[in-house]
């Protein structure tokens, strides 16, 4: 995995209490300890983005067409 270095601005509170983080050996550096706080954000946002995608679904429509296809075999294939 190729690393970029950046720059970020942050609050004076947030980051004492990500150097917290760090005096009690959570994480063992700031760098870590923020790349792990995105990672988890963007999954959050992610099976969110899922979740919304999903509820758009029409049950009863997706369900028809399972019917549909389960309908035209005469038993379970081998697998």
């Amino acid at each position: 995995m190729t690393l970029s270095k950046i720059a970020i601005t942050m609050d004076e509170d947030l980051l004492q209490q990500v150097d917290r983080l760090i005096l009690e050996h959570r994480y063992p550096n700031r760098s870590r300890a923020i790349q792990d706080a995105v990672r988890e954000q963007l999954a959050r946002m992610n099976r969110s983005r899922l979740a919304r995608e999903s509820a758009k679904l029409d049950s009863a429509f997706e369900r028809k067409m399972a019917d549909e296809a389960l309908g035209e075999l005469s038993e379970w294939p081998q697998y």
